[in-house]
Order: structure tokens, then sequence, then C-alpha cells
């Protein structure tokens, strides 16, 4: 498993290099339906529930793990600040060429406190999905 998160991390990084760079507010619409499905898959985890944590994946995430077994073991292996998060706050989101970062401010269950950097896509159906997750120190994120 940690080489599968590795390349998933190497993945995510490469396609946050570019989206880093965004510039532009999402409208409050975008933003309000960014942070329910962020908090709605937090919520699934919450009650181990990876049929539905998965439901909120983009297309791209679902095929990459293929089963919400398999998603819910790299999110319990690797991402315990967002599988079990003790504090959540939603910071300063930015939009470009239709996608949107969503930083969050998360404290795990062990006390440490990171930045969860999620990029969200939007679907035909007009929903948010999550694209990926990328954890940083919080000395590493400037808001």
């Amino acid at each position: 498993m940690p080489v599968l998160r590795g390349l998933l991390a190497i993945c995510l990084l490469a396609a946050f290099g570019a989206a880093a760079l965004a510039q532009g507010t999402p409208g409050a619409s975008e933003r309000d339906s960014v942070t329910r499905t962020i908090r709605a898959q937090m919520e699934a985890f919450k009650r181990d529930d990876g049929v539905e944590a998965f439901s909120y994946a983009a297309p791209a995430i679902r095929e990459m793990f293929r089963t919400p077994d398999i998603f819910m073991q790299m999110v319990r292996g690797g991402y315990a600040p967002v599988y079990r998060p003790r504090e959540v706050e939603f910071l300063e989101p930015q939009a470009e060429s239709g996608e949107i970062l969503q930083p969050v401010r998360v404290t795990g269950p062990d006390g440490e406190t990171v930045i969860a950097l999620y990029r969200m896509q939007r679907q035909a159906d007009g929903t948010w999905k999550i694209a990926g997750v990328v954890l940083l120190r919080t000395g590493e994120f400037a808001s």
C-alpha cells in the first residue's frame, strides 16, 4: 500500500502543481456545493461507509481504486486527518478552468493540524466530485 500511496501522491502533486497558480474565487453556490460534498464524504468516513464515501470521488479516482474497499484502505492508511478529523475549517477556495481548489485546515486524531488541499471537479450533471487530496503541513501552505 505504501507504493500505491506514493504513486497517488506523485500524480496528485503533478496535477496540483499547475492548479496551484489558480486565480479567481468561486461563487457562493459553488463554494457551498463543494463544502457539502467534502463534509458528506467526511461523514461517510466517520460511519465507515465506504460505498457512500467512494461515491463522492471523481471518475478518475474511482477508476484508480476500483472498489470502495480498496479506496477505504488507502484513506485509512494515509489520510487519517480527513478520515477521523477532530476539527475542520474551510479556507478560501480558488477556481480555475472549471475546477476548484478547496483548502481545508484539519486537525487529525493525533492532534496534528494539516491542510487538506482538495481538487474538485464539476461533473456533467452539475455535482462536484473529489478528484484528489494532498495533505500539507500548515507551514507548506500559504493561504
